[in-house]
Formats: C-alpha cells, sequence, structure tokens
C-alpha cells in the first residue's frame, strides 16, 4: 500500500534526510533490521546508491529511528521514499525487493 505523497510526516523525513545531505534528490529505505527481506535487499540498495552519486540515500531502520516517522505507518518492508531536491514526494511506497528494482523506478522518475 503506498503511503499519500501529501503526508506532513513524509514531507518532513524527506526534508530531515535532503537537509543532512544538499542533493538532487533523496532515496530512503524504510526497513527493519529483525526483516530477512529488508536485510537481502541492503545490498542491492547500497549497490543503486554508488551508481547515484548525485542523489541521497537513507537506510531507516522503523523501529531504531521511529521518531524519524512521526505518524507514517509502515506495513510493508522494504518501502521506498523518493523525493526530489525541494523535498516534494516523488515515490513512497513498497517494492518487490530486487536488486535491479531501485534504478528501474529512478529512472522511471526521470534520475
Amino acid at each position: 500500500m503506498s503511503l499519500p505523497l501529501n503526508d506532513p510526516d513524509l514531507r518532513a523525513l524527506l526534508a530531515a534526510t535532503l537537509a543532512a545531505t544538499p542533493t538532487a534528490g533523496a532515496v530512503i529505505c524504510l526497513c527493519a533490521n529483525w526483516c530477512g527481506t529488508c536485510r537481502a535487499f541492503e545490498a542491492g540498495f547500497r549497490q543503486a546508491a554508488l551508481a547515484h552519486p548525485g542523489l541521497a540515500f537513507r537506510w531507516l531502520d522503523v523501529e531504531d529511528e521511529a521518531d524519524a516517522l512521526g505518524e507514517l505507518d509502515i506495513e510493508t518492508f522494504p518501502t521506498l521514499v523518493i523525493g526530489a531536491a525541494d523535498g516534494a514526494p516523488r515515490f513512497a511506497g513498497p517494492v518487490p525487493p530486487q536488486p535491479g528494482q531501485i534504478g528501474r523506478l529512478l529512472h522511471s522518475l526521470g534520475w
């Protein structure tokens, strides 16, 4: 289930990530350390970060960094949040845990 792109907590999460690393945009993976699927997806996420150095990539454990989520309710892992440099969300929702999925998604959004 996708997250609403106009959610203020989603925008705040993007703004905080971009403030820490000003770039052309941000890709945030919302995951959980206990989730085997997330752990398997992490290597592909790190590879996507290397392939897109103009974007800020953040791996966020929803339990360890729960305060960063505000009231966002994450039900499916992995969930990606992708936003532009101005903090506007472009995508927010679960993705298939396949290595090439991030690159295809970024390409479809113009990155």
